[in-house]
């Protein structure tokens, strides 16, 4: 998903019913431990609001890792309606390869067409995102062989390399990651972190910085191959930018264990960013080398 770093939309993983010993699953914790999350989410990120450019949503991510040589592409594609104008994302994509037990290499970026600024139903101006490269890093998983349920705990981070419109120089991002999960392929993780966007018109001027969180979950139905999926992000800018908060729901189909079918919706809760959209994702996996 546009994100945003974070997305459209990437989807949680529910193909943890075939055993995959190099990957981390995670699982919708109680009730009591969502709230919380929400509440601390919406707290951190309510604040002030000023006029700007459209910035990409922050997604977020889960702990899922891919196996030593496995790639997986997960593309999304849909519409959806910015602050004015309409944007048709061709795709938004996330490239994840796994280099060894608890490490993988992410690419994450989005190319959209974007409409008039009066908003009218057209499709008329390339609109790229900046692209996030990064290394996850698993750092912690435990899981009680009894409840077979664990906590784990991870690391994201790397340069935003600038190829969005009048981006100069390189920005960063970084993200600590801490979810609950447990083999019946359901997880919550919490997403906590914060980025330096590149300058918007010399390397060292008009740098975006801020801090993000959000929370990503998704829960396997019982005796079937979906998974309801949704997520809870914001972000709070220290520079003029509008804050933005915003969620996500729908399904993901795991017809294999290499090949994913999302159909996710999107809506804005307050703030800046897009207002809502619908996005339709595909998430091929491929191994390169074993």
């Amino acid at each position: 998903m546009p994100r945003q770093e974070g997305g459209p939309v990437g989807e949680p993983d529910p193909r943890s019913r075939e055993e995959n010993t190099g990957a981390f699953m995670y699982a919708a914790p109680v009730r009591f431990t969502a709230q919380i999350g929400l509440v601390v989410v919406a707290g951190v990120f309510l604040g002030r609001s000023a006029a700007a450019r459209r910035r990409p949503l922050f997604e977020p991510t889960d702990l899922e890792m891919e196996d030593p040589g496995m790639l997986e592409v997960d593309l999304q594609f849909g519409v959806l309606r910015g602050q004015a104008p309409w944007r048709f994302a061709v795709p938004d994509f996330e490239v994840d390869l796994g280099l060894g037990r608890g490490i993988e290499v992410d690419i994450d970026g989005a190319y959209a067409i974007e409409g008039p600024d009066d908003g009218g139903f057209s499709f008329e101006r390339p609109a790229p995102d900046n692209l996030w490269t990064t290394v996850k890093l698993g750092l912690y998983d435990e899981v009680d062989e009894d409840t077979k349920v664990g906590w784990a705990i991870g690391a994201q981070l790397g340069p935003k390399v600038p190829v969005g419109h009048d981006a100069h120089g390189l920005g960063y991002e970084a993200l600590i990651l801490v979810g609950r999960h447990s083999r019946s392929d359901n997880h919550l993780v919490f997403n906590l972190g914060g980025f330096v966007d590149p300058g918007a018109t010399t390397i060292s001027s008009q740098r975006t910085t801020g801090i993000e969180g959000g929370v990503d979950w998704s829960v396997a139905l019982p005796s079937t191959s979906l998974s309801v999926t949704g997520e809870l992000a914001g972000v709070r800018f220290f520079s003029s930018d509008p804050y933005q908060m915003h969620a996500t729901a729908g399904f993901t189909w795991s017809s294999t264990s290499a090949f994913d079918l999302s159909l996710i919706g999107l809506v804005a809760l307050f703030g800046g960013g897009d207002r809502a959209g619908v996005l339709l994702g595909v998430s091929p996996k491929i191994a390169l080398w074993r």
